[in-house]
């Protein structure tokens, strides 16, 4: 098979395509067949950190493909099923880069008659948004329609990976979702997701117009750059309510007014998908597979989340671009 491997860590020159054995599955594995693998900003800065488990690693920790085989203790009816694939690299050498993966079974989810390429977007993105939407005193444990009915969220970077996936969960669960952006194409994008009200920060007052549709506050903020928007997010919370920090765009430290969230009980939620809770994240693959199964998740500019593809030769220039922050979902063709 062919595979995308690095052996050194480094800019996107150590990625070689090689071909290698197809892996046999072990006891709880599946070997999944990739057709579309996504990239994730994981994926670039484990090239560049490590580490190196197996002393190379194939990238990737999301994916849509077909089974093609199971291990043993895996039942034999899964061949043949079109499934999305989550965190196929973590801690494990055998990425979504290639032709074929080999994942723990749980990490291999019936896609249905949904694309791969929303397959292949579907993992670390929403995964992540998920934690953000239920990691709060006052938020449900799970998502479904109606869950955040009586609930508004705001989404600091509507235009992101994650803040697109965040605006489509909360919306499918029936929130009030308000959404920053950066720029009038970025508004639309956010507004395609699903968006209620979008508020471009660099021309209005954020926390004017998010008082405007919510005056006593938001019960969650999905938060892409707490450095820059702590003082902002502050202001925001209502009683109870939660700012939820997945990145650290902006600055890696974050100071915080004690008083004016110690009187609201509010909560600053730290997430990483990777370590989060194992009954918060299987919660999350069965929601997500839910929002999919039902329609409430899209892909493509319409839907606020454009496409790039690159065939599996370019997974360099693909993690070059998520490096860059192009603005959409950046997809690898396995099956070249």
């Amino acid at each position: 098979m062919k595979a995308m491997v690095y052996e050194r860590t480094g800019d996107p020159s150590v990625l070689q395509l090689v071909d290698r054995p197809v892996p046999d599955p072990g006891p709880g594995e599946v070997l999944v067949r990739v057709a579309v693998s996504g990239v994730n900003p994981t994926d670039w800065k484990s090239r560049r950190q490590g580490p190196l488990p197996a002393g190379w690693q194939t990238p990737g920790q999301d994916g849509a493909g077909v089974v093609e085989a199971v291990g043993e203790g895996v039942d034999q009816a899964l061949i043949g099923e079109r499934v999305w694939v989550w965190e196929a690299a973590w801690q494990r050498p055998w990425g979504t880069a290639a032709e074929y993966t080999l994942v723990p079974v749980r990490q291999a989810v019936r896609l249905g008659d949904a694309s791969f390429e929303l397959g292949a977007c579907l993992g670390i993105p929403f995964l992540t948004a998920h934690r953000c939407l239920t990691a709060g005193e006052y938020l449900p444990n799970s998502l479904r329609p109606g869950a955040l009915s009586d609930h508004t969220v705001l989404v600091q970077g509507g235009a992101g990976a994650v803040g697109n996936a965040a605006i489509q969960l909360a919306a499918w669960a029936d929130a009030c979702v308000i959404a920053t952006v950066s720029s009038a194409e970025k508004a639309q994008l956010a507004a395609a997701a699903g968006a209620s009200a979008v508020v471009n920060y660099r021309e209005q007052d954020v926390v004017e117009e998010v008082h405007k549709l919510a005056p006593d506050g938001v019960h969650a903020i999905v938060e892409v750059s707490p450095a820059r928007n702590a003082a902002t997010d502050v202001r925001l919370l209502r009683p109870g309510g939660v700012v939820c920090v997945y990145a650290d765009d902006g600055g890696d430290e974050v100071t915080l007014p004690v008083r004016p969230l110690m009187a609201p009980n509010a909560r600053w939620q730290f997430v990483l998908v990777y370590t989060m809770p194992k009954a918060a994240k299987a919660q999350a693959v069965v929601d997500v597979a839910a929002s999919a199964a039902q329609g409430g998740i899209r892909v493509g500019e319409e839907a606020g989340l454009p496409l790039h593809s690159y065939p599996l030769s370019a997974t360099a220039a693909a993690h070059q671009a998520v490096e860059d922050s192009v603005v959409g979902k950046v997809l690898l063709s396995a099956g070249e």
